[in-house]
């Protein structure tokens, strides 16, 4: 299966930010890319494996009802 490679704006777009955030993972190498020439490409796995690990799970609360306060 070839894995589908991603502009820096397309990723931008799919994470719904500037073009600037997915640039600074580039540069900080919080993110796996390939040059091709002087092009920056991310593959899209790779940008699903980001969002995978940086998604936060809620946390489920116990239903206490009502508190008082002494």
């Amino acid at each position: 299966m070839v894995d589908r490679l991603l502009s820096v704006e397309q990723v931008a777009e799919r994470l719904g930010t500037t073009v600037r955030f997915p640039r600074r993972l580039i540069e900080e190498r919080r993110i796996t890319f390939v040059r091709v020439g002087r092009h920056v490409r991310i593959p899209e796995s790779a940008v699903d494996a980001y969002v995978t690990a940086n998604t936060v799970q809620p946390i489920a609360l116990r239903p206490t009802g009502l508190r008082r306060v002494a």
